[in-house]
């Protein structure tokens, strides 16, 4: 690893020094109309360079990202994507550079396609639906124009085209979107893919009918014919097709995928491959274009900065004087009083999982290095330096020398030894003085489906660990295990639960176990999460017959101790304040655990079940502190045992550890990044202040980054062999980019682009880059595209929205004319009159006909998604109603948005109303659903069988069972299902409950795990758990076919016709007719 750090940086100093020479990753390439120029985008800023190579020019320099160049038809002029405001919108310049003009305004992500005409723009943004189609708001994009002037854009297509190329005569090409799939999956076959279509007049028609990827058409010169991208071969390459349907292949690259295809009127064709840009014309080979790139674009290696927020993993020293905290992957130590900070460890590689030592003269962590977590250690040197903030040398060793993964090192209570977890399972403990490793608990009884979700904790007398513990088949509802230390593999499962136990941690001189369990909370009313509470489980009987006593009873006890029982507590008090200065682990003596009924030993500590986080007690088990979240964030509180009295201590503090110091007087945690200190006795609390020198190094960042995800990858994958991929090769090939990608957009689409070549599911990066500063509110209301004139007509008011939730008279045919005072004229962009003013006053003016009186309302603006809920709820109303009438009444509909507990309750409380509880069949809807974890509640829901009946004196009340549904059903599926989206039917299926009917929905049921990077902007899935039924065939690239296939057309979703949902009418409606 250390290697490709100083690869990336002797190659990238290398190529600041002097002009690079063929670049990589250049990306999103466009040839000219006139076949003279190549734009393309490089390290954030548009080039373009002559058709025969040579030196790029570059056109934008802004210190934003600048992407996606493509040409006007007269080649005078460049449109691009620039998120120079914020979010991503279309901007316009002259080819040979100058100043940028902004056309696009909304702060919303818009993207441009390709030029209508000289003078206007096509771009795709999700602004909103028209309001007779049938297409699913929030979820497919449409294509809109705007002139290069600016103004209003106009609706082009309400069909999602992702790529779009028009010939003379209007035709349009088009690459579809029917779903969600990260662009960048490669080798799938499934009904997820892209096919290219053609939109002639209001006609539509399917070219291709490969079930891999097709993207990027252009029409040839001809008109008749078209080139794409087809992964008709294994891997994408260029080919002709005509419209008849026969295909010519044009390059024939292997392994790297080839991307952005665009042509110039001469036939030339040029594209993007293994991240140079290549030209062909048909019957000739590939010509590489050689570029020079002289800009000073590269970015900076080395960031210093001085961060005073931030901080995560804290622990508290020995002595609590001072804190450690890890802050963006390096490990630091700060004074408590003072600021004064020292950093401890300074690697572009991550260090987490923090620890001091009883002495507090050393810290260890676990941190991934030359691609492995391992455990280290760093010691203050000089005898005379008692504190790290103060420290002048300091000595790092690496503690554990294994080629397996080593996480979350802590120390035993008597200093002698590390527990430690290795390969995420197995809880291994070293020897310090010796070196030596043993097994404390085997691998086999536990799973880690994400870093930091399994725990471990040691007793008092370093003899024994409490630790997360799953057993057999037990990854639904963990327990806590008793792990013997001496590693003779004695291992008592604690809880025994049927129930989610962990967290835990010992108390009161380690006679007790505090613990979380969702025993008792609210559970979800589907799988997805419950509530959880704070317990203690005792090992001693004494210990509990002290904690259950009253105030009076504690004080009388107090006062009835013998001398020698006196005298022991002096000593030990005297003790702990001696050993404040100079901390040393105590002698303490081996605890006596009873474990014989140590379940009827457990008392329940929190009054109310919640989201629950960390709880902590004091020395004598009086009160418990803890974090829930009852109105959103996480609040402190404080539960006094004696007195059974529940406060608040602190509102929105987070989710994070606490911990006490050594005497229990302040109580310390994170909030925000920020360090608090609480004091239990005044009740005052502060910042714990620091100022962190942190040296950011990007470009060493982004290829530990890369490292990572490859590892991350390599061991948690789903099935070891990977789908059988060179993963090793290709990690060679796209390592060799990184000294040229300067920005997470581009590393983002670099990991993006090797992660879809596992051809799985729930893959890809994300980067959660930089937003518009003001949102674009919205008013709820449909307008009429074909209106001209001042104003913007209204086509139809959505239903709760801001113009109908109270009496404002604003009814379809109205015209506002004015937003805020401002006039709108006609072709105005009005984006900008509603920026920054969601959920704030707005004041229209209206008139009800064009020319009419004009009267003023106020609304407030909603968000964007408060406006996509709003049309959800249209959606499935409107679909219900069809249900209705065509049904008379004799069919429920039901739609199940997600896989999680909000989604079942409403199906729950739609299913077993009144108004649908009685009806004969019901069609469960679950088109469009992206997943979560219902499968198995959905399908028992639907799956009853009636029994019996509930009749007191002849009058028929109910049935049993009363929460379950009785009758037929079928399920709606589409293209469009994803996750758990595809696992619900699937299993729906395997049971035999009912029909499927739709269109078929790609093998995707994985449980996923998305990790936040080191830098907290970037995220990536690892596909890790696979469902496999009991056949072992597993669901991931399982094709689900309908018992029914019906696809609705492009036309029918225009004109609001859901042939799917009337075949599901019409079925069910034959099987309400057989149960008569």
């Amino acid at each position: 690893m250390r290697r490709l750090f100083l690869a990336t940086l002797l190659a990238s100093c290398g190529l600041a020094a002097m002009a690079e020479d063929n670049p990589l990753w250049l990306r999103h390439p466009a040839i000219s109309p006139d076949g003279k120029t190549v734009a393309f985008a490089y390290r954030g800023d548009i080039f373009t360079v002559p058709i025969e190579g040579g030196t790029a020019k570059q056109i934008t320099s802004n210190a934003a990202f600048d992407s996606y160049p493509i040409w006007s038809p007269d080649s005078r002029h460049i449109a691009f994507a620039s998120n120079r405001e914020g979010s991503m919108d279309v901007w316009v310049m002259d080819a040979n550079g100058g100043i940028p003009r902004r056309l696009t305004t909304n702060s919303g992500s818009e993207l441009p396609l390709r030029w209508l005409n000289d003078k206007t723009v096509m771009f795709k943004a999700d602004v909103m639906p028209t309001a007779q189609s049938i297409i699913y708001s929030g979820s497919f994009a449409q294509v809109y124009t705007v002139g290069i002037e600016g103004g209003r854009p106009q609706l082009f297509s309400e069909i999602t085209m992702d790529a779009l190329d028009i010939n003379d005569k209007g035709d349009v090409l088009y690459m579809n979107n029917k779903g969600y799939e990260d662009q960048w999956r490669k080798h799938h076959r499934s009904p997820i893919t892209r096919d290219i279509w053609l939109k002639s007049g209001n006609k539509f028609k399917q070219l291709t009918t490969f079930n891999g990827e097709n993207r990027d058409p252009v029409w040839a010169a001809d008109g008749k014919s078209f080139y794409y991208l087809s992964e008709l071969d294994g891997t994408f390459n260029v080919y002709r097709r005509t419209l008849e349907g026969k295909d010519t292949q044009i390059t024939k690259h292997e392994k790297n995928p080839v991307r952005f295809l665009s042509a110039a009127s001469n036939g030339m064709l040029c594209y993007g491959y293994d991240g140079e840009i290549y030209t062909v014309r048909e019957g000739e080979q590939p010509k590489k274009l050689n570029i020079r790139i002289t800009a000073d674009n590269e970015g900076k290696h080395l960031i210093r900065q001085i961060q005073r927020s931030g901080a995560s993993n804290i622990k508290l020293s020995p002595n609590g004087k001072e804190i450690a905290f890890v802050l963006h992957g390096d490990v630091y130590v700060t004074n408590i009083e003072y600021r004064t900070t020292k950093q401890i460890t300074d690697t572009p590689e991550q260090e987490r999982n923090i620890d001091f030592a009883p002495d507090g003269r050393t810290i260890t962590y676990d941190s991934e290095r030359n691609g492995l977590w391992q455990i280290y250690t760093t010691s203050i040197k000089n005898k005379d330096e008692k504190q790290f903030a103060y420290a002048t040398e300091l000595v790092e060793e690496r503690i554990t020398k294994s080629d397996s993964t080593s996480l979350c090192p802590q120390y035993s209570p008597d200093g002698k030894e590390i527990a430690f977890w290795e390969n995420r399972s197995t809880l291994r403990i070293i020897n310090i003085k010796s070196g030596k490793v043993r097994t404390a608990m085997d691998g086999k009884y536990l799973y880690s489906y994400s870093d930091g979700d399994i725990d471990f904790s040691w007793s008092p007398d370093s003899k024994w660990l409490l630790a997360s513990y799953m057993g057999n088949g037990g990854w639904n509802n963990t327990d806590i295990a008793l792990v013997d230390a001496s590693g003779n593999g004695n291992i008592h499962n604690l809880t025994n639960s049927g129930y989610s136990d962990g967290n835990a941690r010992w108390v009161l001189d380690g006679k007790a176990m505090l613990f979380s369990s969702d025993r008792a909370g609210y559970r979800s009313h589907g799988s997805w999460g419950a509530e959880y509470d704070a317990y203690i489980m005792f090992f001693d009987l004494d210990a509990m017959e002290k904690f259950q006593m009253t105030k009076e009873e504690r004080q009388l006890a107090k006062e009835n101790m013998t001398k020698k029982e006196k005298k022991e507590e002096e000593k030990k008090e005297k003790d702990e304040k001696k050993n404040e200065d100079n901390p040393k682990p105590a002698e303490v003596e081996p605890l006596k655990l009873d474990l014989d009924n140590c379940r009827d030993r457990i008392i329940r500590l929190t009054v109310n079940s919640s989201n629950l986080g960390d709880a902590i007690l004091d020395k004598d088990g009086e009160n418990l502190y803890y974090k829930a979240a009852f109105e959103g964030g996480y609040d402190l509180w404080r539960h006094n045992l004696q007195e059974s009295r529940t406060e608040i201590i602190s509102k929105n503090v987070g989710g994070g550890s606490m911990t006490f110091d050594k005497d229990y007087k302040n109580l310390y945690f994170l909030s925000g990044g920020n360090i608090k200190k609480f004091d239990t006795s005044g009740r005052s609390m502060k910042n714990v202040d620091f100022e962190a020198t942190f040296n950011y190094k990007p470009y060493d960042e982004r290829a530990y980054m890369f490292d990572h995800v490859y590892r991350q990858i390599k061991d948690k994958f789903y099935v070891a062999n990977l789908h059988g991929v060179d993963w090793d090769g290709y990690r060679k090939n796209y390592e060799r980019f990184l000294p040229y990608i300067n920005n997470n957009y581009d590393f983002q689409e670099m990991l993006s682009e090797m992660l879809g070549e596992l051809n799985a599911s729930h893959t890809g990066a994300r980067y959660s880059g930089s937003w518009a500063s003001l949102q674009t509110a919205n008013l709820g209301l449909f307008y009429d595209e074909s209106y001209e004139g001042d104003g913007l007509k209204v086509k139809e008011v959505v239903n709760n929205g801001p113009c109908s939730v109270k009496n404002t008279d604003i009814k379809p045919g109205c015209i506002i004319q004015k937003i805020d005072g401002t006039d709108i004229t006609t072709g105005m962009d009005y984006f900008p009159l509603l920026d920054g003013k969601i959920g704030k006053p707005i004041r229209l003016t209206v008139s009800k006909a064009k020319g009419g009186k004009t009267f003023d309302v106020v609304v407030k603006g909603i968000s964007k998604g408060t406006l996509t809920d709003l049309l959800y709820k249209r959606w499935v109303e409107r679909n219900r109603k069809l249900v209705d009438s065509l049904s008379n009444g004799r069919l429920a509909y039901v739609h199940v948005r997600a896989m999680n507990s909000k989604s079942f309750r409403d199906v729950y409380s739609e299913l077993l109303s009144e108004r649908n509880r009685n009806r004969e069949a019901v069609i469960v809807d679950e088109r469009h659903n992206g997943g979560g974890w219902l499968h198995d509640d959905l399908c028992t829901l639907l799956s009853g069988k009636e029994y019996q009946n509930f009749v007191p004196q002849g009058k028929y009340i109910g049935r049993d069972p009363f929460n379950k549904w009785t009758k037929p059903s079928c399920v709606l599926i589409c293209e469009d299902d994803y996750s758990n989206g595809h696992g619900f039917p699937m299993v729906y299926k395997t049971l035999g409950i009912g029909k499927l009917i739709g269109a078929p929905v790609a093998g995707t049921m994985t449980a996923v795990w998305w990790e936040k990077m080191i830098d907290p902007t970037m995220v990536y899935g690892i596909p890790q758990v696979g469902c496999r039924t009991l056949d072992g065939i597993y669901g991931e690239n399982t094709q689900l076919n309908p018992d029914i296939v019906v696809y609705n057309t492009p036309e029918d979703y225009l004109s609001g016709n859901d042939r799917q949902l009337k075949k599901a009418i019409e079925e069910m409606l034959k099987e309400a007719d057989k149960n008569k």
